[in-house]
């Protein structure tokens, strides 16, 4: 692009926004319509190296981009019109925040002296997002100027480099326009003689400003202190979920060989499914082992490394907090993750660096009878899961594990399907991710999130929600059609908050199941037509057809939702029965 093509400032400005960004890395954008972004929209969908995703709800929207950021480690940016549509971009950041995911919000915006005067759509974007984000500019007015072309370059380069930086997380530019926001011709408003640099950037496609990233380690004392602290008989490595990309798993298979711990994986940790399960102790039955609280003559374990974020596994959260082990959480940000405050050591290193240095360091006693402890209450979980012979809630999440193509990427919403596969989705030598919302932990976006994770690889795409989350969010299946995404999507309906069944309100109805579980009735076949796709029913007491239907699904091509009719209070009854079963089994052991 030369100075003299651009036929007025906002198409000027947009188009340095849309290069400066393809220069960093970014491939790929979404795009709800709007008029004041118009500038913005024009300079992406001719952009050559970027990929336009069109959405019509920003929420979907953002959400989308959440679920590529998630799958990839970097950015797919956000573009929105003033007003209310940016307040609807809330949400998708706040659970960005939370979890760690790369995500940069570009809010077009009213003119600043339409600010406070009532103009129509215009509310007051600066700093909308608070703290949520980790860095906010108001961008100047357009202008044909050197300097301000260059300042722009410059934040659009540091936006992406905070954006997917440490910690990761949501960057918002807000960008004011004031007409004409088409590309059309402004005597005199792009100089001809503006100077290559700021109208074209750096030569060679390079970004403006290069950053080069670092990885934060203790110093050799520093390693050879915590390796002293691991040398010790019993001891615990802990995976919770996982900050994109994920840990090394050879980095921390190899820890676990050379301290002989117990490897404790999240099933959104990045470990729980792969090469890693083949050659380290990984296990995942800890949450139904500890359903009911560890054995009265297990002894403690004397030291725990952890990290990743707090572990989805409440049982495990409460074990590890009712112990007198000394705990190090490891957090490359310096983050505080650990909500039960009795951690003792706050690590600040990247995680996969830590663990290759500390296993080449660690020695000390190797005790074989509390890994075989901890290996027998695995085996004691599975073996109870293999012989319960009804097909309840959590069976469903087991058998997508088990019949996944490879490789699959598996998005588990909240509530209880997160829930169930930690307990009952067992480690696997498989090319499997499994992601899920476990920042803020809502059930808003799920739909859209899970399409954006697809939408980011060639892998096959399953989908397991409840009936709540898939309502909350039906509108995100519009993406299927116009991002080109396809997708098995299994639906437990079990007609309500299923997940309220944990909680002692269950024991007071009313107002148990008016106020929290709410039943609401609806028929979801209908999605079906509106959305282009197929639907099927299968009854929760029948296994078999949910298999042979996912086993069709998963090789056919297209979408197709599956909705698995559930009694949400008998499947957990069939968890608490678990619960005391492995109790049992692990106490004869």
């Amino acid at each position: 692009m030369t100075a003299g093509s651009a036929p007025n400032r906002n198409t000027l400005w947009g188009r340095a926004v849309a290069d400066e960004l393809a220069a960093a890395g970014v491939d790929a954008v979404c795009i709800t319509p709007g008029s004041r972004s118009t500038p913005l929209t024009v300079a992406f969908d001719r952009h050559p190296d970027v990929h336009v995703f069109s959405h019509l709800d920003e929420r979907a929207s953002a959400f989308f981009a959440l679920g590529r950021a998630r799958r990839t480690g970097a950015v797919t940016p956000l573009v929105c019109t003033s007003g209310t549509a940016a307040a609807n971009f809330h949400p998708a950041v706040m659970e960005a925040a939370q979890s760690r995911v790369p995500m940069l919000l570009l809010t077009a915006d009213r003119p600043p002296e339409l600010r406070d005067s009532g103009a129509n759509q215009t509310v007051d974007q600066e700093k909308l997002y608070g703290d949520a984000v980790r860095w906010y500019k108001d961008l100047p007015e357009p202008e044909a100027d050197d300097r301000k072309l260059r300042s722009l370059r410059t934040d659009l380069a540091r936006a992406v480099s905070t954006a997917e930086g440490t910690p990761a997380g949501p960057v918002h530019l807000n960008v004011p326009f004031r007409k004409p926001l088409e590309p059309v011709a402004v005597e005199g408003d792009v100089p001809a003689d503006l100077p290559r640099l700021a109208a074209e950037g750096r030569d060679g496609d390079e970004p403006f400003v290069s950053t080069t990233a670092g990885h934060p380690m203790p110093d050799d004392r520093g390693v050879r202190r915590l390796a002293e602290a691991l040398s010790a008989e019993r001891g615990l490595l802990v995976a919770g979920p996982a900050d994109p990309p994920g840990p090394d798993p050879q980095a921390v298979t190899a820890l676990a060989h050379a301290t002989g711990f117990p490897l404790l994986v999240d099933p959104l940790s990045g470990l729980r499914f792969g090469s890693a399960t083949r050659v380290a102790p990984v296990l995942g039955g800890y949450d139904g082992v500890l359903a009911n609280g560890a054995p009265a003559d297990w002894p403690d374990p004397e030291v725990v490394l952890r990290f990743g974020a707090s572990p989805t596994s409440k049982p495990l959260r409460k074990y590890l907090a009712g112990t007198d082990a000394r705990q190090l959480v490891v957090d490359p940000a310096g983050g505080w993750r650990e909500a039960e405050f009795t951690a003792t050591d706050l690590v600040v290193a990247d995680p996969s660096r830590l663990c290759g240095a500390l296993s080449r360091h660690v020695g000390g006693p190797d005790s074989t009878a509390w890994r075989e402890r901890w290996e027998a209450a695995e085996a004691a979980h599975w073996d109870a899961v293999d012989a319960e012979e009804r097909f309840f809630e959590g069976r469903v999440l087991a058998d997508v594990v088990d019949l996944a193509p490879e490789p699959s990427t598996v998005f588990v919403s909240n509530s209880m399907p997160v829930r169930d596969a930690d307990r009952f989705a067992a480690p696997a030598a498989k090319g499997l991710t499994m992601l899920g919302n476990r920042g803020a932990s809502g059930i808003d976006g799920i739909v859209s999130t899970a399409l954006g994770a697809g939408s980011a690889t060639t892998d096959d795409l399953t989908l397991v929600t409840g009936d709540l989350a898939y309502y909350h969010d039906m509108n995100g299946l519009l993406a299927l059609g116009r991002c080109d995404v396809d997708a098995t999507v299994v639906v437990v309906n079990n007609d309500g908050g299923g997940i309220f069944h944990m909680l002692p309100i269950e024991r007071f109805d009313p107002p148990f199941t008016g106020q929290f579980k709410t039943p609401h009735g609806l028929d979801f076949e209908p999605t079906g037509a509106l959305y282009d796709l197929s639907f099927a029913r299968v009854d929760g007491d029948d296994r078999e057809t949910f298999r042979d239907r996912y086993r069709e699904s998963v090789s056919s091509e297209g979408t197709e939702v599956i909705e698995v009719t559930s009694d949400a209070e008998a499947s957990h009854r069939v968890r608490e029965a678990l619960a005391d079963e492995v109790a049992e089994r692990v106490a004869e052991r």
